[in-house]
């Protein structure tokens, strides 16, 4: 399995200002290479083989690149699995680029048979060892085939952020979506699984961009929409509470908004610090597999801008008693 952490750029050995042609040239250099007919029985070459067209998958693909660049590498692979990496990635294209023919091809990958008609989930158990059950160990799904003597593309997939408030992220709901059609506005309802965290991916067959082949899938990206006040970071939540420099000395209690909608009351001990932070633990956005991140409350201590006579004359004695 190739390592989430690799650089795509230094795979291909290009600066991260390549121009789509540098890319490509330098694709090719790479993958005739560490091609399987020059590097018979070489697993090592067989493993960077696989990283040289992963990483060409991404590079060559502007909206993929340009997520890539702005996410980075660990981040980009827990929002694209290797089904959206090689998603409308044209096998046919490729190989024909280094000179493989569809028998050359069915030679290399499935020991004599010929390339036309070869199915993508074929392509994925062949070359990135695909398990049981379809499934590839990059979680790659199989389901699309293409014709390398012709193939007829698939519409392009369509990514749409999805807002959802943190109620319906914890319990689940239904969405009606409201897309473009060739014919005219497209409606589709969409359930939305209970606890399902920020960043996920909902797919919607056959409901992206038209193709000659058939359309494209559409893809939810979950948003959370937090209350006012808040905000996430990660499946974590933090919200400010303010308090009276008297009530930070003294101590008192805070009534603090919750994602769920209510409000929960919490104690502030005597002598806390201005930027102090309180963990309610397992009250933020899911995280997956049933559980959830923490809220936490940061102490903001306000300071009077300006004072009473009588107050002044406090402030002053509490000064000379050495507060």
């Amino acid at each position: 399995m190739m390592e989430h952490n690799k650089d795509y750029y230094k795979i291909l050995g290009i600066s991260k200002t390549a121009t789509p042609e540098e890319i490509k040239k330098a694709y090719r250099r790479m993958a005739m290479k560490y091609h399987p007919d020059r590097n018979k029985g070489d697993r090592e070459a067989e493993e960077r083989f696989k990283e040289v067209n992963e990483a060409y998958a991404v590079l060559s693909d502007p909206e993929k690149r340009r997520q890539y660049d702005a996410f980075g590498s660990t981040e980009f692979h827990q929002r694209f699995s290797q089904e959206d990496i090689f998603r409308n990635f044209d096998f046919s294209d490729v190989f024909r680029d280094l000179g493989i023919g569809g028998d050359a091809f069915g030679r290399i990958f499935f020991g004599g048979r010929r390339g036309a008609g070869v199915g993508f989930d074929d392509i994925f158990t062949q070359v990135f060892n695909t398990g049981a059950g379809g499934r590839t160990s990059h979680g790659f799904t199989r389901r699309d085939t293409y014709d390398f003597t012709g193939s007829r593309p698939r519409g392009q997939d369509v990514v749409l952020e999805l807002p959802l408030s943190p109620p319906e992220m914890i319990n689940g709901t239904a969405k009606v979506i409201s897309l473009q059609g060739l014919s005219g506005p497209e409606k589709i309802s969409v359930r939305i699984p209970r606890g399902i965290a920020p960043g996920k991916k909902i797919r919607v067959p056959g409901k992206g961009s038209h193709g000659p082949g058939g359309r494209g899938d559409l893809f939810l990206l979950i948003r959370p929409q937090l209350p006012a006040g808040m905000r996430a970071d990660g499946f974590d939540v933090e919200v400010e509470r303010h308090v009276r420099f008297s009530d930070a000395c003294l101590g008192t209690q805070v009534e603090v908004p919750t994602v769920e909608g209510g409000t929960v009351r919490l104690k502030v001990p005597a002598g806390t610090q201005c930027g102090r932070r309180f963990r309610l633990k397992g009250r933020g956005l899911p995280s997956g597999a049933g559980k959830r991140g923490d809220q936490y409350v940061r102490i903001v201590v306000d300071v009077p801008r300006s004072l009473t006579t009588a107050q002044r004359a406090l402030v002053e004695r509490l000064r000379k008693a050495g507060m």
